[in-house]
């Protein structure tokens, strides 16, 4: 039987025919496919800027760099995430605090980033909370204006991190879509394989202010400026006539090499047009899951619903009470492997990680705990149908012990 992963992308004719174009053109990289994969996305969010890069974690290290953040900063993180939420912060120098999360969704909501910010503030008495990156997991958004009033109450910038969530809603109004910024400084984006669309790899940053978005096109290319309004080497810049020499930039701070490929932009352009049809398959797919899983209840539920805008969902997850059921989660996946079905977990807190504890020791966070424990993500993706769903959840219920109350 065809294995059935948890996540895949789904390329299609179009998407061949639009990277073997630019195969054949000019450009290969930081070209006219750059440009017009960074409209189109900014349009579709709804924000005047969009810059593309190499990854979502390069997106966030970006957005850390764009705002000046560093030493002596504190960022708010929540457990549940992958790590690079917390690792961005650490990049620049700065210190994380994380914050907990609602058991039931994953999701840091006002409450949690009011208690981490009275915790930052016991642990680092002489440092300030500058950020917090609430994540919109799994594809639902975080309650953003909630976490706005006590921001801006607080002097932080928020930056999300929407990498589960192109195409998804944290409100009902046009200017609520994720990547408008309507609350926050920035938003960042993966193109990674799994997520809704695919760039193969590459990222995203959108804002509203334009002098942000221009530091961000200057941090992805080595800091570097070809703009002759920005050049203060005078004499190296012009030539006698006072016209700028044609080769002639300058490094006006310390940047990376993030750039996006015109191949890796090809790819997302055309993915990016498919967007509103990935999201109602998905959609579709999430509520078959959900009603076919009312019967394996109380030992396994669907995610818990945030409650507010509209999700575009990226992962299912099923919380599954692995101790009333009588076996691990680790049996549990390998059973469904030799089954043919993927599946994985999103993720381990990482306040847990090696890396993290050994920094700021052991930190108990029940809402994070909680989800962790009983968190399977089963398969997802645009190619899937009812009927995968449906052989998804009769392996799942034979193993169990339940395959009589499954689909």
């Amino acid at each position: 039987m065809t294995f059935l992963p948890y996540g895949r992308q789904q390329i299609d004719d179009d998407d061949i025919a639009a990277v073997t174009a630019v195969l054949r053109g000019d450009w290969l990289t930081t070209g006219p496919a750059v440009e017009a994969f960074e409209r189109a996305f900014a349009e579709r969010v709804g924000a005047p800027y969009a810059v593309a890069c190499s990854s979502g974690t390069a997106a966030l290290h970006l957005a850390m760099l764009a705002l000046g953040f560093g030493p002596g900063d504190i960022a708010i993180v929540p457990a549940l995430t992958f790590v690079a939420t917390a690792n961005a912060a650490r990049y620049v120098g700065a210190d994380v605090v994380f914050a907990d999360v609602e058991p039931a969704t994953g999701l840091m909501g006002p409450a949690h980033l009011s208690d981490a910010i009275a915790q930052a503030h016991r642990i680092f008495p002489t440092s300030r909370v500058r950020i917090a990156l609430p994540v919109h997991l799994n594809g639902q958004a975080c309650d953003m204006a909630g976490l706005a009033r006590i921001a801006d109450a607080e002097g932080i910038a928020l930056v999300e991190d929407a990498c589960h969530a192109l195409g998804g809603m944290a409100g009902a109004a046009p200017e609520d879509r994720i990547g408008a910024c309507r609350h926050s400084a920035m938003a960042t984006f993966s193109g990674h394989p799994v997520k809704t669309i695919a760039m193969g790899e590459g990222g995203v940053v959108t804002t509203r202010d334009g002098a942000i978005a221009a530091k961000l096109l200057r941090l992805r290319a080595h800091g570097i400026t070809r703009e002759s309004s920005r050049f203060t080497e005078r004499v190296q810049a012009f030539d006698g006539d006072g016209q700028v020499n044609a080769w002639y930039h300058e490094q006006v701070e310390l940047g990376f090499n993030y750039r996006a490929s015109d191949l890796h932009c090809a790819l997302g352009l055309s993915q990016l047009k498919k967007l509103d049809r990935f999201i109602a398959a998905r959609d579709r797919l999430v509520g078959h899951y959900r009603k076919a899983l009312a019967p394996f209840a109380p030992i396994v539920r669907p995610l818990g619903l945030a409650g507010h805008g509209t999700p575009a969902w990226h992962l299912f997850v099923a919380l599954i009470n692995f101790d009333a059921a009588g076996i691990s989660r680790n049996t549990t996946m390998a059973r469904l492997k030799a089954k043919g079905i993927g599946t994985q977990v999103h993720y381990l807190p990482v306040n847990r990680q090696p890396y993290y504890r050994a920094r700021y020791g052991v930190t108990t966070l029940p809402g994070a705990d909680a989800y962790y424990a009983q968190a399977l993500s089963l398969p997802l993706h645009a190619e899937m149908t009812e009927n995968d769903v449906d052989r998804v959840l009769v392996a799942l219920g034979e193993i169990l012990g339940q395959s009589g109350r499954s689909t």
